[in-house]
């Protein structure tokens, strides 16, 4: 019998407060019903099949007892392509006018895109970024 490599096949992130979570990538257009919001654990299949998944931290201290939630910036990057340099302008003015916290503002990056960055409710980074014409 042949084996195979194991496949990619989902991002995981922990919260402490899934419906703000859910909220924020509800707005990068991720389909997650409302009811989802008081769940222990949540997943949504991006478009190429991979999945996110949330877990509340009571899910996580269930298993480890003692787990505390990481504190500060940069311990995921999520990346969401636009459709267009305009496109990322817009997300991040969209995602910033609610209230969710900027990084960094769009920029022209040297390696041919537009490019920012905000954080989700639990200090995650998520890129949004499209191809310079």
């Amino acid at each position: 019998m042949a084996t195979h490599a194991p496949r990619f096949d989902l991002v995981g992130m922990v919260t402490a407060d899934m419906a703000a979570a859910l909220a924020f990538y509800r707005r990068l257009g991720l389909e997650i019903p409302a009811e989802a919001d008081t769940e222990p654990h949540v997943e949504a299949t991006v478009p190429g099949g991979v999945r996110l998944a949330w877990d509340h931290v009571d899910v996580i201290r269930s298993m480890y007892p003692n787990w505390e939630l990481p504190r500060g910036e940069g311990r995921i990057g999520l990346a969401f392509l636009c459709d267009g340099p305009s496109h990322v302008d817009a997300v991040y003015a969209e995602l910033t006018g609610a209230g969710y916290r900027g990084a960094k503002e769009p920029w022209d990056a040297f390696w041919g895109q537009r490019y920012a960055v905000v954080y989700d409710p639990d200090g995650n980074e998520v890129s949004l970024f499209a191809r310079l014409p």
